[in-house]
């Protein structure tokens, strides 16, 4: 890293009611909704949007020192570590300034820290949307780490929002069907012929056990293929085995559980993966994916029953679609997930399967039932306002990391 010749005297952290912060991104869709939030709370903040472009050694510490030092923030806040750069040179400036960073996973952290070093870790303070992470992430060489829960743009996810005929349905599912991700994996892998004749049966075990880590449930009990594991040799392409073993077993288990809609006529929204995965399959109908921000909000409410199953990358925590679902006034029907009961209340706010066999009934069952599907949408729908909003999760946030990392100041 080039020397930090000109002065660069530190500067004392959180001295003011609000922390002051950095916003740093490259193009990840999570920090457009902190951010207002940071606007609504009245948060002074800035955003450098690094916007994913190949930039030099020299230029990108220009850039970062040139925001850090001007604005003087309390600390840097990303989203799934994205603006860090994977050299390190963002983490040891953040070092040199004794300057703290936040980092929000809400995508599987461990299928995304073995790729930057681990420096700084002691001013690094990793959010979880998933709390089945925390200790795992402790165990890594992280100090502090802490749950946060994904939330709802209560401001975008409002009941009204336009839609249009054709998304009208008893039941949907809005979802990718993982295939084009699998793919894609499994050329980052390059896999030996042993690894790829057993990735389905791996990933069909991968799915239903207690293991978090895919590759800790591949050495645990397929020991046969340690050696052939081992042999990828580097990091990137372990960690790709390990991504797609996660996408496989998640593709096989959206198929089951959409499958058993189908007696139910859903619509499936969602890439053209889904033709592949139902060739043949009748009684569903097919619509392209839609714009998160622009269309969703209005997408959710036309259907009497939106159906959910979670990505088998959060075993214990709920996805985006718990939170947005009721924030625009929808009906969920979700899978059931260990962490859930801590944010709704079973059956008054939420419902959810914990089999997918229990699924054609209990969409039959709600779909027969219009005022209670109303009363559980209603109830959650107050949930999210009073609790589940990015301006509840940046207030932990924040608190969080002044319990840290403010001198003199111990949690």
């Amino acid at each position: 890293m080039p020397s930090m010749s000109e002065p660069q005297r530190r500067w004392p952290k959180f001295q003011t009611r609000k922390p002051r912060i950095l916003l740093l991104t490259s193009q990840y869709f999570l920090l457009g909704e902190v951010r207002a939030a940071c606007e609504r709370l009245d948060v002074e903040h800035v955003l450098l949007d690094l916007q994913a472009k190949e930039m030099g050694l020299e230029d990108f510490v220009r850039t970062i020192l040139g925001a850090l030092t001007t604005f003087r923030p309390d600390f840097v806040l990303t989203v799934n570590h994205l603006g860090v750069d994977r050299e390190g040179v963002l983490l040891q400036i953040l070092e040199a300034l004794d300057l703290p960073l936040a980092s929000w996973f809400v995508d599987n952290p461990h299928l995304i820290l073995p790729a930057y070093p681990r420096t700084h870790a002691e001013k690094t303070l990793l959010f979880t949307w998933d709390a089945d992470n925390v200790e795992s992430l402790q165990a890594l060489g992280y100090p502090h780490a802490s749950w946060l829960p994904l939330a709802a743009d209560t401001h975008r996810f409002v009941p009204g929002a336009p839609g249009n005929a054709a998304w009208d349905a008893d039941v949907s599912f809005v979802g990718n069907s993982m295939t084009a991700k699998v793919l894609g994996r499994f050329r980052a892998a390059q896999p030996s012929d042993a690894l790829a004749g057993q990735l389905r049966e791996i990933a069909a075990g991968f799915g239903p056990s207690e293991e978090s880590s895919a590759a800790r449930y591949l050495l645990t009990n397929y020991p046969h293929l340690r050696e052939e594991f081992m042999a990828l040799g580097e990091p990137s392409r372990m960690l790709a085995l390990e991504t797609l073993i996660t996408w496989q077993s998640t593709l096989d288990y959206r198929l089951d559980c959409v499958r058993r809609l189908l007696p139910l006529a859903p619509l499936i929204v969602g890439d053209p993966g889904w033709h592949d995965l139902l060739a043949g399959e009748s009684g569903w109908r097919h619509h392209p994916e839609v714009s998160y921000y622009d269309e969703l909000p209005g997408l959710y409410p036309r259907s009497k029953v939106n159906f959910n199953c979670t990505s088998l990358q959060m075993k214990g925590a709920v996805n985006q679609r718990v939170f947005d679902v009721p924030a625009c006034g929808g009906f969920l029907i979700t899978d059931q997930r260990r962490q859930m009961d801590r944010l709704f209340e079973p059956d008054r706010e939420v419902i959810a399967y914990t089999d997918p066999e229990e699924i054609p009934d209990l969409v039959q069952r709600w779909l027969d039932d219009p005022q209670g599907r109303a009363r559980v949408a209603e109830a959650a729908r107050c949930r999210v306002l009073a609790e589940h909003t990015y301006d509840h999760r940046l207030e932990t946030l924040m608190q969080t990391m002044r319990l840290t990392f403010e001198p003199g100041v111990s949690s």
